[in-house]
């Protein structure tokens, strides 16, 4: 009677361990399935919207040489990288312009990876620094030296707080930080 009692405990210690071992078997391959699903699932909609790493990155891409722009086409700095000892107000007038517009298409691929909102910000940037070169030459006489442009424009900005590109490298970052 005793050792009936012991096999029948064995049997049913051994039954209970293969149905707890075949549970948590059953159970690993059912999560395994599920993380499975979930990652392809994510893939698919990653996919279908258009959101993936690489999507990240060119934006991300597109925002840095948009922000290098907004610092390059900064009245002061480009003043300051654009040489007029020897020119006259009407060819430092055209180098600044020519200066802006080569900025300006060179990265004009640019606005199909940033909103619409943010390209206009950066053609506003050209437009207005555009503007301002051009009714600060007009104050002078085309004769005159390169240099007294240089001076009206650091002048100008000086007195008038008009750098609008600071504000563009502003909303670069507050978009670029969205992305990330």
């Amino acid at each position: 009677y005793f050792y009936l009692k012991i096999s029948s405990m064995d049997l049913t210690n051994t039954t209970i361990q293969f149905a707890l071992f075949t549970f948590i078997f059953i159970l690993t391959l059912g999560v395994i399935g599920l993380y499975i699903y979930i990652k392809e699932t994510n893939k698919k909609i990653g996919s279908s919207t258009g959101f993936n790493s690489d999507t990240h990155k060119l934006k991300l891409q597109a925002y840095e040489r948009l922000t290098v722009f907004a610092e390059r086409a900064a009245l002061k700095n480009l003043v300051s990288r654009t040489p007029t000892n020897g020119l006259t107000v009407l060819d430092a007038q055209l180098i600044f312009l020519e200066s802006l517009k080569a900025e300006y298409d060179y990265n004009v691929s640019q606005q199909i990876y940033i909103t619409d909102d943010m390209w206009k910000a950066i053609t506003n940037l050209k437009d207005q620094n555009t503007y301002i070169v051009n009714q600060l030459a007009a104050t002078l006489p085309s004769n005159e030296k390169g240099i007294e442009l240089s001076k009206r424009i650091l002048e100008y900005i000086s007195n008038n707080n008009a750098e609008l590109s600071q504000i563009v490298l502003d909303a670069l970052r507050y978009e670029a930080k969205k992305i990330l």
